[in-house]
């Protein structure tokens, strides 16, 4: 909506939900039923070389079997002991025999390769005196992990993953299910021997290692919960993790069906592909999202790691057939973090985050660009958001109480197995013996957002009924409704309909509005006072002290803006600001610390002394072995000041080429337009005779472009 404010680092996506050729399903023909693999994971060389094991049994005659096995060589194919006829190509193995129904057999398979999606290696090119985060993790959805093992792109094929990791020594390594051996191979290599009881879908299969400490909670069922973190990182460890046991206990009381897993893991990497992969009984995250305790009013962890662990039933336990029904996955998880995130902040914070998803909804509607959530392609927005408001109105329809019988019932009857939106619509009608087929056409099968019955649902909250009063008073004049301002800062004050008061104070004449800015800040809430740093245009003198003094308050969003704003209206605060900034980083991507930086470049008030070594930080925080957001943060800065090093311009040409891809992308606009000035592309033409591929092919298709 128009008047948000608060931060976004990135969105869920949906990753590699391309339409699967079912020319090619083999699961009714074939069953699968388990893996045991060892892996040999080479970091430096960013390869993996393995034995996999499958145990599977034919269903009706056949003279050929495949495996998903993307860019792999094979050194050894055997059948139950026995070498076998086999062709391969770049996506999978064909195994070619007579296979004979209602037969068991085995498969093994040695290979080598060297992933190129799916398996990533964090900055083990980086020099052995550097002090950096060197890290392999994966992530595999939706069909990508047989870059790294031969598995299933089809999702409806779930087998046991017994892993065993042959990694370097002095390293933790993390992967699906229970670690049930670890032991020196030998005075470099350790082995770590995970095995699992359940079946799962090759997608959700994941590995993470690093350099890792890890704090070991218990749920209140006694379900071990694995939080791990960098030692760099120990007292974050509270704030990114604040919550995760609470989360853990109500969404097994809420969903009404025991975990479904033996325990439960979470890693932060450097770099990840989105904020967080519901890898079977482990989620993988950003390491964004390690925070402290200021960071945590603007950008912490509690919706990913509610969402992710949501996951564990709806696409973990109980897996979509294919993406056509994919709602079942993001809509559940998106409904269910809501859920959580009510018992811990409040009913008033859910129904904000009705409100603000309805209003992007209805947007998208509005526009011509509804969706339905069974089209395959379908947005995030309509995925997450729309699949949660299907199942709000449907609880809200049918009760609570049949809702959770309809979902508990569900989930069990279809446990460990593929499903699609009738089956899930077969258990509600079960439960409730209510026909619900209206509900299916409208939230369903309608592209179009049912505004009314949403507006009709969200006026259940008073709350929400008072902001949509006060936001309808957006585009009439100030003095005549300035008393109403005026009031809605009575304390207590509800921080929305506070911030909303702030936001429509933007751009109106201060000396008209200076009583309410003032009862604004005094009302010391930090959403609200925040408000009024992001959203203020031109601050009075009166209020100078009171502005600066938002320096103070515990949200980087606000100091951030506090620091910008004070030192471009009052310059002769500018030493001030500085002498009180000077200690704070900010988020991951050192919000607050970079622009403090450029501020002391570019202030004649500043002892030039001194800019020299403010100038080496600022153009060494574009490293390539740094997080991707800080050096997207650092990138912007110098392109402001206009002040590339020649070191700079080689960091962004290794960022155009990143795994991560809007970090990538990030950069190559940004060398596009370097390209373009006359200065910058003489030097990047110069830089190039020392160049070798990729880099010297990637700039050279720039330079021609």
């Amino acid at each position: 909506m128009r008047y948000h404010f608060l931060f976004l680092f990135c969105i869920f996506s949906i990753a590699g939900y391309a339409q699967y050729d079912s020319s090619l399903d083999q699961t009714k023909k074939v069953d699968f039923l388990q893996v045991d693999a060892e892996i040999n994971i080479f970091p430096k060389k960013k390869s993996v070389e393995g034995e996999a094991n499958y145990q599977f049994k034919i269903l009706s005659p056949q003279d050929s079997i495949f495996i998903d096995a993307k860019n792999m060589e094979f050194s050894s194919v055997l059948l139950n002991g026995n070498k076998v006829s086999y062709s391969s190509d770049s996506s999978r193995i064909w195994i070619k025999t007579a296979f004979s129904p209602k037969k068991e057999y085995q498969l093994t398979l040695k290979y080598y390769a060297e992933p190129k999606q799916a398996m990533y290696f964090i900055n083990w090119d980086a020099p052995q005196e550097k002090n950096v985060s060197k890290q392999v993790w994966t992530q595999g959805q939706g069909r990508d992990n047989s870059n790294w093992l031969p598995s299933f792109d089809d999702m409806t094929e779930k087998l046991i993953f017994n892993l065993t990791f042959n990694f370097d020594k002095g390293y933790q390594v993390i992967s699906n299910g229970e670690l049930v051996n670890k032991r020196t191979l030998n005075d470099s290599i350790t082995q770590w021997e995970f095995k699992m009881d359940k079946p799962m879908s090759s997608y959700l299969v994941a590995i993470a290692a690093g350099n890792y400490s890890r704090l070991t909670l218990q749920s209140k069922t006694a379900v071990p919960i694995e939080l791990y973190f960098e030692p760099k990182d120990s007292i974050k460890v509270e704030p990114a993790y604040r919550y995760t046991k609470e989360i853990f206990n109500f969404l097994e009381d809420e969903i009404g069906v025991a975990y479904p897993w033996k325990n439960f893991k979470q890693v932060p990497v450097q770099d990840f592909l989105y904020s967080g992969m519901e890898n079977t009984g482990l989620t993988i995250f950003s390491d964004s999202f390690m925070i402290d305790s200021t960071a945590f009013i603007d950008q912490n962890y509690v919706f990913v790691n509610a969402h992710e662990f949501a996951h564990q039933w709806f696409g973990d336990m109980v897996t979509e057939t294919n993406g056509k029904h994919h709602w079942l996955h993001e809509g559940f998880a998106t409904y269910y973090a809501w859920l959580a995130e009510k018992e811990i902040f409040g009913e008033d914070y859910f129904y904000w985050k009705l409100y603000e998803s309805a209003e992007q909804l209805k947007e998208l509607s509005d526009s011509g660009k509804g969706e339905s959530l069974l089209k395959l392609d379908a947005s995030s927005l309509t995925f997450y958001q729309k699949g949660a408001w299907a199942l709000h109105i449907l609880k809200e329809q049918i009760g609570e109480d049949n809702f959770k019988e309809a979902v508990k019932n569900y989930l069990l009857k279809n446990a460990y197995s593929n499903v699609t939106t009738d089956d899930f619509v077969r258990a509600v009608e079960e439960a409730t013996e209510m026909d619900v087929s209206a509900w299916k056409q409208d939230w369903l099968q309608q592209s179009a957002f049912q505004g009314t019955e949403a507006l009709a649902s969200l006026k259940r909250s008073e709350f929400i009924s008072k902001y949509m009063e006060l936001a309808s008073l957006r585009e009439t004049s100030i003095s005549i409704k300035k008393e109403y301002l005026d009031k809605a800062l009575d304390f207590p004050v509800n921080e929305y309909i506070g911030q909303e008061v702030v936001f429509q104070l933007s751009g109106e004449n201060t000396n008209k509005t200076m009583f309410l800015y003032k009862k604004a800040l005094d009302t010391n809430n930090l959403r609200i006072r925040q408000a009024v740093a992001v959203s203020i245009d031109s601050i009075p003198a009166i209020l100078k002290s009171k502005f600066i003094e938002l320096l103070d308050d515990e949200s980087y969003i606000t100091k951030e803006n506090t620091l910008l704003k004070s030192w471009m209206q009052f310059p002769e605060v500018t030493e001030k600001i500085l002498n009180k900034t000077q200690d704070f980083e900010g988020f991951q991507n050192k919000n607050v610390r970079l622009l403090w930086l450029v501020i002391n470049l570019v202030s004649t008030e500043i002892d030039s002394e001194k800019k020299p070594a403010y100038y080496k930080e600022l153009s060494g925080y574009t490293s390539e072995t740094l997080p991707f957001g800080l050096r997207q943060n650092a990138f912007g800065y110098l392109y402001q000041i206009n002040a590339f090093s020649e070191q700079n311009l080689l960091d962004l040409l290794e960022g155009g080429q990143h795994s991560n891809y809007r970090f990538r992308n990030y950069c190559r606009s940004l060398l596009d337009k370097l390209l373009k000035d006359k200065e910058y592309r003489t030097k990047y033409v110069a830089l190039s005779t020392t160049m070798e591929n990729p880099d010297l092919e990637f700039l050279t298709k720039r330079l021609q472009d």
